[in-house]
């Protein structure tokens, strides 16, 4: 019975990140900036150090905007009309999605600046 219900949580997950994924417009967007940053990062041979550092960026990105939808989800079940709490739990859960992005951003700024001026320096060098 107990390894049962362990495959039925990680179903109920797997079926949240699914619900996520085809509802969301932003997780979309996100899990594609994932990809590319994936791609880039592969293609520049960062080192093992900034993978850790992306992939953790890229995690809290896609954990934040799951969290989102789920607040988002649950206070709209809650209270369909508008109210002035449920716009702030929606804004601030909204707002930790962009934090986590900006900080995203920094972190690939930080990690991929090097590596993107070395491969420009090379491509200048063949001309």
């Amino acid at each position: 019975m107990r390894e049962r219900s362990w495959r039925l949580t990680f179903r109920h997950a797997w079926e949240g990140i699914v619900y996520a994924f085809r509802t969301q417009i932003n997780m979309r967007v996100h899990v594609a900036a994932t990809l590319l940053v994936g791609v880039m990062g592969y293609i520049l041979h960062i080192s093992l150090i900034d993978w850790l550092f992306v992939i953790t960026a890229m995690a809290l990105v896609l954990v934040a905007e799951m969290i989102n939808t789920a607040i988002e989800t649950t206070v709209d079940l809650i209270s369909p009309e508008f109210h002035s709490l449920a716009k702030i739990a929606k804004d601030t859960a909204a707002g930790a999605v962009l934090m986590a992005a900006v900080f995203a951003v920094i972190v690939g700024c930080i990690v991929f600046f090097e590596p993107v001026m070395h491969f420009a320096g090379q491509l200048l060098s063949l001309r």
